[in-house]
C-alpha cells in the first residue's frame, strides 16, 4: 500500500509497505529494523519474533525515545514484560501492533514531533 506524502519528507517516513517489506522514503527494506525520525534506518538482527530478548532492547533503549511501536510482523502478537523491563523503568511505553497499524502510527507520531522508535520485525521466510 502506498501512503500519501506529507510536509515531513525531511524524516524518515513510512511511504509504503507490503507483507514482507517497508519502503521509508522511497527506499525497500526486507529486513527488520529501528527507524527513527532523524536518523537514516538501522538493521535490527532480529530474525522472528520468537526469537526476541531483552538485549534486542537494549539497541532500542540506546536511542532514548519517549516511545516505540513495535511491529510484530503480519499480525499483532504481545512482548513478554520480562523482555522490556528496562525500557518501562525508564518510563519508555512500548506499543505492540502489526506491522502495517506499526507503520502508520509511526507515521502520525513522527509527524506531530514526537520521540519515536519504531522497531519492526521482518519475518522473511
Amino acid at each position: 500500500m502506498k501512503l500519501h506524502s506529507t510536509p515531513t519528507q525531511q524524516y524518515q517516513t513510512i511511504t509504503g509497505y507490503e507483507q514482507d517489506s517497508v519502503e521509508i522514503n522511497a527506499i525497500p527494506y526486507r529486513h527488520s529494523l529501528i527507524v527513527l525520525p532523524e536518523a537514516k534506518p538501522v538493521v535490527w538482527p532480529v530474525s522472528s519474533f520468537d526469537a526476541l530478548s531483552a538485549d534486542d532492547f537494549a539497541q532500542i533503549d540506546a536511542t532514548k525515545p519517549d516511545v516505540v511501536i513495535l511491529g510484530t510482523g503480519n499480525k499483532q502478537r504481545f512482548i513478554h514484560p520480562r523482555l522490556i523491563a528496562a525500557l518501562t523503568a525508564k518510563r519508555i511505553g512500548v506499543e505492540c501492533m502489526d506491522n502495517q497499524a506499526a507503520c502508520r502510527t509511526y507515521n502520525i507520531l513522527m509527524a506531530e514531533g514526537r520521540k519515536v522508535a519504531l522497531a519492526l520485525v521482518m519475518e522473511n521466510t
